[in-house]
This record gives C-alpha cells, sequence and structure tokens, in this order.
C-alpha cells in the first residue's frame, strides 16, 4: 500500500547516498525494465559523487512517507559559473551562450534529481516539490534556471502552465529520453503563484535567504 500523506524536508549531507539510489532507481524503473546491477551501482555512485560536488551550493527537498522512505526529490544549485553544471556535461551546452534574457539577469539555478516514486498517489507532490525548485527564480524575478528534463515530464510541466524554452536536442539519460531546457520568471510565475500555498512558508523563506548570497558573473 502506498501511503499518500508526504512531508517535505530537506535533504542533509549525510543522506545523499540514500538520496542517489532513489533518483536512479526510480529513473530506471519508470523508463528501463531491462537494467543490469552493475548499471544500477555504478551510476548510483556517479550522481552521488557529482551531488557530492555541488553540495555547497544546492537545496535538495525530499517528501517522505510517515516511514521516513523518500517518494519525491529535487535539488536547486546556484551556479557560480565556475563548477560544471549538467547541462555542460550532458549535452555540452555553456549556459551563458544560450541566454536571451535581460541585461539585469540576476542569477543562474539548475534544477535536477526530480523524481517520485513509481505509482505514487499523492496528486500535489510534483506542484509541491516543483514549489521549492523554483522559488529563487520566482521571489526574484530576474534569474534563469536550466534543467535536463525527461519528455514525459516536460509534457506534463507544459500541461501544468510551466513553459520552457527547449535549448538543444534530447539525449538519452538514465533511461529515458532526455531534453535541455531553460526557464524564466516569466514562464513560471503563473504556476508558482499558483501553486505556492502547497508549501510552507519555511521552505520558501529558506531558499529566499539561500539565493541572497552572491555570485559574479564570470567572463
Amino acid at each position: 500500500m502506498t501511503i499518500t500523506q508526504n512531508y517535505l524536508e530537506r535533504l542533509e549531507l549525510n543522506q545523499l547516498t540514500e538520496l542517489a539510489k532513489f533518483v536512479v532507481e526510480e529513473n530506471f524503473s519508470h523508463h528501463c525494465e531491462d537494467v543490469t546491477t552493475t548499471e544500477l551501482v555504478n551510476d548510483t555512485q556517479e550522481v552521488y559523487d557529482e551531488e557530492l560536488n555541488y553540495f555547497k551550493d544546492s537545496e535538495i527537498f525530499v517528501a517522505k512517507d510517515v516511514s521516513g522512505n523518500i517518494q519525491g526529490s529535487i535539488r536547486v544549485i546556484k551556479w557560480d559559473y565556475k563548477v560544471r553544471l549538467p547541462i555542460q556535461k550532458i549535452f555540452d551546452i555553456n549556459p551563458l551562450s544560450v541566454l536571451n534574457y535581460p541585461e539585469n539577469l540576476s542569477s543562474v539555478w539548475h534544477i535536477g534529481r526530480f523524481a517520485t516514486r513509481k505509482n505514487i498517489k499523492d496528486r500535489t507532490l510534483f506542484r509541491r516539490l516543483m514549489v521549492c525548485a523554483i522559488a529563487p527564480i520566482c521571489e526574484q524575478k530576474s534569474g534563469v534556471a536550466f534543467a535536463e528534463c525527461d519528455s514525459k515530464l516536460l509534457r506534463i510541466m507544459n500541461l501544468l502552465g510551466i513553459k520552457t524554452d527547449v535549448i538543444g536536442n534530447s539525449v538519452n539519460y538514465l533511461g529515458s529520453e532526455t531534453i535541455p531546457i531553460a526557464m524564466s520568471y516569466d514562464g513560471l510565475k503563473e504556476f508558482y503563484s499558483n501553486n505556492k500555498d502547497l508549501v510552507t512558508s519555511q521552505y520558501i523563506d529558506k531558499i529566499s535567504s539561500f539565493e541572497n548570497a552572491e555570485y559574479k558573473l564570470q567572463a
């Protein structure tokens, strides 16, 4: 039986292994039934190593059931313009070369590690996790976020009113067709306004303070 009443919490450093295992297993569960143990182990280690590298500049949110099992996850990074983002590694896309946003752009973000347990019954889970991830862009109004999005998830996002810009060709990643996208305040504000009340203020306040960390644009 799937427990549908999930609570949100911020993930701590000592839980990164749990996150990596959940993300990899759920991605393959949703998209690819034929996967070897070696592939699972290698991909889990790769996700763990990557998230450990990003941890100091990121916030990770997970939804857990009453037994403490992860039911959904999402991660947002504030880019320092130095570390290589997944969109650079996977697609060889330089975020600064595809930015067609106003000169007053204040910050660049990366959203990733979105995953939900297969057959989850909580219909608000996706919206709550997404609110946490896009809060920095929508509270500040002058940032942009990049993501690598599963093709099926992208269709759902568009149906829910999240407007995205596709910035490259798709590739197969963690068992599914994955598309590089960019998101700005104008494309996110309607969804955020309609759904932010699903998330308690403690998470919005936390991300708002997180976004105030200053990074200067590097040439």
